[in-house]
């Protein structure tokens, strides 16, 4: 099924004429915007992320890249940046973060760096730490870190090198096609289980909703031309599988957009919170392809971009604040079975999923909360090393941000994986007409971010966080706080321009 059958070969000339040569009216004559893009694909042979053994990469289906965007409002700046990667190390971020605020001189709180969590992107946190701490390195390896580093602060760079007045339309669209179903499901006797077909006569229902949303954000230059469209939408990037690099469902919306738009408009795919979400419709037994649902959201999308709103106030307000999250325990107990389990998972024996999954946790939360560890972490996990959270101790610091444009977008940015409650609770609560809310940003070590009603069912999500409950609901809160706050701001700035 491709975009044909969603828009129609008429439909798709008609909206790409539209999209791309309707009358400019610009928001104002201050607000600048740029896009940049860069490749940041790892070599053949480096570890490939997303399972809980090391895979090599074969070669590579399309290409990994950086993707930024940068809003300038006179003295106020704020660069987004989304990688095709599995997730932001803290450790990844604060160097990326750093080295751009250098280089451009936007303010590091107003950098965000997020990822769109392909799991057919590297697993490179352990070759990271390893960089961080001047550890005999694999050549191959130690140069993709350098690469990795180095990627989205040129992405950042260029994106404000080629910042100019831009026409920003928003609004949202509506998967025509359901391509997103909440992967959790209430069993008979009152648990949650992941992944159950419900075929299966013990389940009741799913465990909660879904997001069916694609807020969007597009970007035209004085000429009409499209130079961008921003997206957002709650849905689990795991669709390819296999050996070989690729972007997942993010490249074939990129794909679709350019077959209508034009090839040199950018795709900036930011991942709502889909946590809980994903491609597998529990009620078939037929698996949507990646390429199936690109074309599916791209062509939602396209039938949207006419109806779009322009925005005429553009004043960019910008805010972010750090808050600690409580985490979970791990006793010396707990660490020493733990290590049991991972040598005989190493070995190839039969282990539990779960139990693995949770061997996995125990020890990136012993690095993270004693100053002398039970264990040598780095003998044993890959992902989870961390130098910045080394003995952070019984809390974990993260980074909330928003960025506000006008009277009409606002983009809230929270760490980890975050169930879709928690973002349909913030969409709900903003007094902004679009809010984007996006996973994955500045910090992955959370993992997931259960609502707190999920922990009482359990299963693989619940599981696989790193905190305990109640830092979804912190996120929640911290992240209205500051929408008010950054509505509050706009309007003071708009009461004190003259007329």
């Amino acid at each position: 099924m491709k975009i044909a059958r969603f828009v129609g070969f008429a439909g798709v000339l008609m909206i790409a004429f539209v999209f791309c040569f309707a009358q400019v009216s610009f928001a104002s004559d201050s607000l600048q915007v740029g896009v940049a893009v860069v490749d940041i694909t790892p070599p053949v042979g480096f570890p490939m992320a997303g399972y809980y053994h090391e895979r090599l990469a074969e070669g590579s289906i399309d290409p990994l890249k950086a993707k930024a965007i940068v809003f300038k409002d006179g003295q106020v700046e704020a660069a987004l940046v989304v990688c095709d990667l599995i997730g932001i190390a803290l450790d990844l971020s604060l160097a990326v973060r750093k080295r751009a605020s250098e280089m451009t001189g936007i303010p590091v709180s107003n950098i965000v760096i997020t990822a769109t969590h392909s799991h057919t992107a590297p697993d490179y946190m352990k070759e990271l730490y390893l960089h961080l701490g001047k550890e005999n390195k694999d050549p191959l390896r130690a140069g993709y870190i350098d690469k990795l580093v180095a990627g989205p602060v040129e992405a950042i760079i260029k994106a404000q090198s080629s910042a100019k007045r831009s026409v920003l339309e928003y609004g949202s669209a509506r998967q025509k096609y359901a391509v997103s179903f909440n992967r959790r499901s209430v069993m008979r006797d009152g648990s949650v289980r992941t992944w159950m077909s419900h075929d299966n006569p013990e389940v009741v229902r799913a465990a909660g909703p879904i997001d069916p949303d694609i807020e969007l954000l597009t970007i035209r230059d004085e000429t009409g031309q499209a130079n961008c469209v921003l997206s957002n939408f709650a849905l689990h990037l795991d669709t390819v599988g296999g050996m070989k690099w690729s972007a997942d469902y993010p490249y074939f919306i990129e794909k679709s957009l350019r077959n209508s738009i034009g090839s040199d408009v950018v795709s900036i795919f930011a991942t709502g919170t889909c946590g809980d979400i994903n491609h597998v419709d529990p009620k078939s037994r037929e698996r949507n392809k990646a390429d199936f649902i690109g074309d599916s959201i791209g062509g939602s999308i396209l039938q949207q971009l006419p109806t779009l709103k322009t925005l005429k106030e553009s004043t960019l307000v910008v805010k972010s604040r750090v808050v600690t999250l409580p985490l979970q325990e791990a006793s010396k107990e707990e660490v020493a079975s733990s290590v049991v389990i991972l040598q005989s998972a190493r070995k190839k024996e039969k282990v539990e999923f779960l139990d693995h999954v949770t061997a996995h946790k125990k020890l990136m939360l012993d690095q993270f909360r004693h100053r002398d560890p039970y264990a040598n972490t780095v003998e044993h996990i890959t992902w989870g090393l961390s130098r910045s959270l080394s003995n952070i101790g019984e809390s974990i610091p993260v980074e909330v941000n928003v960025i506000a444009i006008g009277d009409d977008v606002a983009i809230v940015c929270l760490p980890g994986e975050v169930f879709v409650e928690l973002g349909l609770a913030i969409k709900q609560g903003s007094p902004f007409t679009t809010t984007m809310v996006v996973e994955l940003s500045n910090c992955v070590e959370t993992v997931y971010v259960p609502t707190r009603a999920a922990y009482a069912g359990g299963s693989y999500e619940v599981t696989n966080s790193a905190l305990k409950p109640g830092g979804g609901e912190i996120l929640v809160e911290t992240a209205l706080s500051l929408l008010r706050e950054a509505a509050t701001a706009r309007s003071r700035s708009a009461v004190s321009k003259p007329n």
